[in-house]
């Protein structure tokens, strides 16, 4: 058999399936995503009367809000391939500078430094994984390390300073009995998934995961799309630290520490592969809900920190083994007379 052969009959599968009215991975896994998340919210209420309610539902989108816009840059990272474990340390960056910069006033160009400098960052771990050829797990933790060890220094193991008003004023404002915030989150979503699927810069992150070899003949630049793709993660994930800043009025050394397995998760359940190459932003939205909701639920059992962890890792695997192809492959099967 030639080597054309087999494109020939996966296009020709692929042609079937779009007659016979069948829908893509990414659109298939998003329904279930939230289709879970709706079921879950909405049998919280036999855990307790107060869970369900529409109240609940602004607390879940407004807790989410923070993993939503980490898994962004979680989800770029990964679709070329890679992984930012820097994420924990550059919240604590981000939200450390808030208060001690911007705290006091001017922040409205001070803000947009800060986010610049947590750029910086993404462009470092970015050199490092293309230039320097270190592995993404090697170099992302090496950054870690040394962005914890500067912000103890720099703080002296307590941080000093007070929220900035424009962060207060988006997590803690309300309008149309809606917190702010959680407008934000739609637009941001809408911006992020056109960034993701429907620009140029998108499609090279997608060339790249999925073969970069074949991405490089066909002209795309792989050093600089990839280091691009850590820039945005350390960005969203210092512009999660000023969110925190906002929702919590202070920073604190460890206040990333619990959203590096959750970022991974929210991608991985959204339907990402984590070997790149394959994804969709509104199924990672998905997983971000989904994660935030099962929190809240275990929260109101009672659960210690520890079993929700447990519980992340169970989905992650649980997630690997359902989201195979050959499971979505079933489900866009056209149905035989």
């Amino acid at each position: 058999m030639s080597v054309s052969e087999p494109k020939g009959a996966a296009f020709q599968a692929s042609a079937d399936l779009r007659r016979g009215g069948g829908m893509s991975r990414e659109t298939t896994n998003a329904i279930i995503v939230f289709g879970l998340s709706i079921l879950l919210i909405l049998g919280s209420r036999f855990v307790s009367p107060a869970l369900g309610s529409w109240s609940q539902v602004l607390t879940v989108l407004m807790l989410a809000s923070f993993l939503i816009v980490l898994s962004f840059g979680q989800g770029l990272v990964i679709l070329v391939g890679g992984l930012d474990l820097s994420i924990p340390a550059v919240i604590t960056l981000g939200g450390v500078l808030a208060t001690g910069w911007a705290g006091g006033g001017g922040e409205w160009y001070v803000l947009p430094a800060i986010l610049a400098i947590c750029g910086l960052v993404g462009a470092f771990n970015g050199f490092g994984v293309t230039v320097l050829k270190i592995p993404p797990f090697i170099m992302t933790m090496a950054t870690s390390i040394i962005l914890a060890s500067a912000a103890l220094g720099y703080t002296s193991g307590t941080p000093r300073g007070a929220s900035p008003a424009a962060m207060t004023a988006l997590m803690k404002t309300t309008w149309v009995g809606i917190p702010v915030v959680v407008y934000f989150v739609v637009l941001f979503v809408l911006a992020g998934w056109l960034l993701q699927s429907r620009t140029v810069f998108g499609r090279k992150l997608y060339a790249i995961g999925a073969n970069d070899q074949a991405a490089r003949v066909a002209g795309v630049a792989i050093g600089p799309v990839t280091t691009q793709a850590y820039v945005v993660s350390a960005i969203c994930a210092g512009f999660v630290g000023m969110m925190l800043v906002g929702y919590a009025n202070g920073a604190t050394l460890r206040m990333g520490d619990n959203y590096l397995l959750p970022s991974i998760a929210a991608v991985v359940i959204g339907g990402s592969s984590i070997l790149g190459g394959r994804g969709s932003f509104i199924g990672t939205v998905g997983g971000a809900v989904l994660l935030t909701t099962l929190g809240t639920v275990i929260a109101a059992i009672g659960l210690e920190q520890g079993w929700r962890t447990v519980i992340e890792g169970g989905i992650i695997v649980a997630a690997l083994f359902f989201m195979r192809e050959e499971f979505f492959a079933r489900l866009r099967r056209p149905k035989r007379n």
